[in-house]
């Protein structure tokens, strides 16, 4: 199987990684979402494959194996694949230029994917000669292991079957999900970040204090605030919104103090500092 993904932002290099590692995936194409990026997203994967090797996960060799199988370029490389895989910006006016030309490029017989986090399927996959369906792999993608496969009512069931078949080769477990705002994971997590984000805001706790809280109390792994800072604080907002307008329900209506730092650029981890400083380059 060959497969294309598209994006060398935040997800994309990591969901290349994870498709590179899959015995039955013999080409992965990493394309540029934008052509004017400056990146074409292998430096990250090459990252990922250094570090896992230094600590002992895999071998060297089997790190330049997966590498291989990795060819960067544009999106016009994506008229070999088997399967695409979207993963551009969380925007529904880019993911609808993106789809449109991907649709015009792949053979019909290829599975065209979004990997969006919480837009409509039906309306960014608008006018495709094909159904789409929802791949959202969650970050970091080579660690975590769920994969929410997203049907519209235009999606064939023997799509869905095959979508979630590729996840499970890939180690993944896929829970199959009818479209809804925020699908499940999201609608349930991004307000609870919101949440945590308002108490903070109140001064009702400090930021160490919530997650901890969070942590021992609910015996979650991450505290909502961490959580949030490791997603990208633009992210929880951008989620938020389209809830908010698909659903007209208040409770997700964004704090204030998350809106202030996403315009301040404290989006978390891939900006140095959230509602935690980290150092660049290191999770």
């Amino acid at each position: 199987m060959k497969v294309a993904v598209i994006g060398t932002g935040t997800l994309g290099p990591s969901i290349a990684q994870v498709f590179s590692q899959c015995g039955k995936v013999e080409k992965v194409y990493l394309c540029k979402g934008r052509e004017s990026s400056e990146s074409n997203g292998k430096d990250k994967v090459i990252q990922a494959f250094e570090k896992l090797a230094a600590k002992g996960k895999i071998t060297r060799q089997e790190a330049d194996r997966c590498l291989a199988r990795i060819e960067t370029g544009n999106r016009q490389l994506a008229a070999d694949a088997d399967l695409v895989v979207e993963a551009v910006a969380e925007d529904a006016g880019i993911k609808k230029e993106v789809l449109g030309q991907l649709d015009r490029i792949c053979r019909p017989q290829c599975i065209l994917a979004t990997n969006t986090s919480s837009l409509p399927i039906q309306i960014i996959g608008q006018g495709l000669s094909r159904p789409l369906i929802g791949m959202h792999f969650f970050n970091p993608a080579p660690v975590m292991k769920l994969v929410e496969v997203i049907a519209t009512e235009k999606t064939p069931q023997e799509m869905v079957g095959q979508v979630m078949e590729i996840a499970r080769d890939l180690g993944k477990t896929p829970v199959e999900v009818q479209e809804a705002p925020g699908f499940v994971v999201n609608r349930m997590l991004i307000p609870m970040i919101n949440e945590a984000v308002g108490i903070c805001a109140e001064g009702v706790a400090s930021v160490e204090d919530i997650d901890t809280a969070m942590k021992l109390g609910a015996s979650h792994p991450m505290g909502p605030l961490a959580l949030g800072d490791l997603i990208g604080l633009d992210v929880v907002l951008a989620i938020l919104n389209v809830m908010l307008k698909e659903t007209g329900d208040n409770r997700y209506l964004p704090q204030p103090m998350l809106k202030k730092m996403v315009r301040e650029g404290k989006l978390g981890r891939k900006t140095g500092e959230g509602f935690y400083r980290y150092e660049r380059g290191h999770s």
